[in-house]
This record gives structure tokens, sequence and C-alpha cells, in this order.
């Protein structure tokens, strides 16, 4: 594995999709969460972790806790930007602050506390997060304490 250390603001772009609207046209809530952990999944590969290799090497994060929160909703075919911060670091976890905004306008539709858990991929027992992703992760904390 390997990591960059440097950690700007984190936005994962994407657009809601017809199978991500409920019967009224609009982001089923749930789908929210999905957004969300695609955009911490990606926020990963852009540090220059897989998780793919990270599993081949007996490393897991898993979701301990959520917290969401909406406050308007996205509609078929918006381009959503949904924000990754990593607020707070311990030895085996993180809690991360997400944003899902509307791009055309900067809406605020959706934020979200989570707290994620690094886990051995064999036994699900807590592991401590390796060296070089704990310092990029550490990054983002510090950048996140700076706004």
């Amino acid at each position: 594995m390997h990591a960059s250390t440097t950690a700007p603001r984190f936005t994962f772009p994407c657009r809601v999709y017809y199978e991500d609207t409920d019967a009224g046209g609009i982001v089923y809530y749930v789908n929210y969460l999905k957004f969300m952990e695609r955009a911490r999944t990606e926020r990963l590969r852009h540090l220059g972790f897989s998780q793919a290799q990270m599993a081949s090497e007996n490393l897991l994060f898993v979701v301990h806790s959520a917290q969401a929160r909406y406050h308007a909703p996205a509609r078929l075919d918006d381009e959503l930007a949904v924000s990754v911060q990593v607020q707070e670091l311990k030895r085996v976890s993180l809690k991360f602050y997400q944003q899902v905004r509307r791009r055309s306008d900067d809406t605020l539709l959706c934020e979200g506390h989570f707290t994620v858990a690094c886990v051995r991929a064999d036994t699900f027992k807590p592991r401590g997060i390796p060296e070089l992703l704990y310092a990029a992760f550490n990054a983002d904390v510090q950048d996140f304490a700076g706004e």
C-alpha cells in the first residue's frame, strides 16, 4: 500500500438515475447512504488505497454507526457533489463527516456522520489502521480542523 499525504477537500461527483428515485421522482432516502459510501471508497482510492488490495492484506473497514440528516430532495438527473472529510481519527476507527449537495445551486441535500472501524478480514476483530493509511487520514483531520 502507498498513500498520498496531501489532503485537499475531497468531493465525488455523481448523478441521480431513475433507479435512485422513488415513485414520487425524488431520491429514495437510503440511496444517499449509498452515494456517501461510494464517496468514501473513492476517497480511499484517491489516497492510493484499493479496498481489494486492503482485503488481500487482511484489512477491512466496516461501518459501526451512521447518522443522516435530510434537508432537501434530489431529483432525477440532478448532478450531485458528495464530500468526504475525516472528522476524528483513532487507532482503530475514524469518524467521517459527509455532505451531499446539488451542483447546480449548491443546496445541501443531506449530511451525515459515519463511524468506521478497521478490522481483520479473517476474524472481523478490531485491528490498528496501518501507518501509511493513518498518516493520510491524519492529514484529512488536520485539514478539517483548519476549516
